[in-house]
């Protein structure tokens, strides 16, 4: 069971094939594949001879090192990565992190627009920021601002400021040792009630606030 995290992957199979994005996706032996930002849970079938090695872009960073049309085009689903895209690995599969850092040190490259700082900014008003503010505040339009979300992390500037603020309430349940109500810590955290709460755990988790 594979929960959002709004980022992008790149993963290695370097074993057996395994089932991805609720068994309709095979990620296949010695392939690459890239797994767009995810809104919803996953659930992932492997094998114990399969063996996955991945590497995790914080939102915004993947176009230092690639560029892609649009992130948004793979929202929620995986698909092969280009070999050419990738390292090649020593055989025996020796030394696999060392090649990753050689080759992804020799990819950096800033891009045209830098989206980091926008995404920390997200962050640090917990999701919970005007979107028109937002803009202004690092020189955009909304229109911009939009079309540069959807473009280098797959999803609108909305989408994500309301994942930001689950990943906050999320980590807000998992600290709940005084069992609060779920009513108080639904308005602590920005949600108009209780149901709003459950209704976006639900769909990112697949379960309810209770279960974690």
């Amino acid at each position: 069971k594979i929960l959002p995290d709004g980022c992008v992957d790149l993963i290695f199979n370097l074993g057996e094939e395994c089932l991805t994005d609720n068994g309709n996706f095979i990620m296949h032996h010695e392939r690459r594949y890239l797994v767009g930002i995810m809104t919803s849970v996953k659930k992932v079938t492997m094998s114990k001879k399969t063996k996955l090695l991945g590497i995790r872009f914080k939102p915004g960073a993947f176009p230092f090192f690639f560029s892609f049309g649009s992130l948004h085009e793979i929202k929620d689903a995986t698909i092969e990565f280009e070999g050419k895209f990738s390292p090649d690995f020593p055989d025996g599969k020796q030394n696999v992190f060392a090649c990753l850092d050689k080759f992804l040190v020799n990819r950096l490259s800033k891009p045209r627009y830098n989206l980091l700082p926008v995404v920390a900014d997200v962050q640090d008003h917990i999701g919970q920021i005007d979107l028109k503010r937002l803009a202004q505040d690092h020189c955009m339009t909304i229109r911009q601002l939009e079309r540069l979300f959807k473009q280098q992390i797959g999803i609108t500037p909305k989408e994500f400021s309301n994942f930001v603020l689950y990943q906050h309430a999320h980590s807000v349940l998992e600290k709940n040792t005084c069992n609060r109500s779920l009513v108080d810590i639904a308005f602590e955290c920005g949600y108009y009630d209780h149901s709003h709460l459950t209704n976006e755990f639900k769909r990112y988790t697949g379960s309810w606030p209770s279960m974690v």
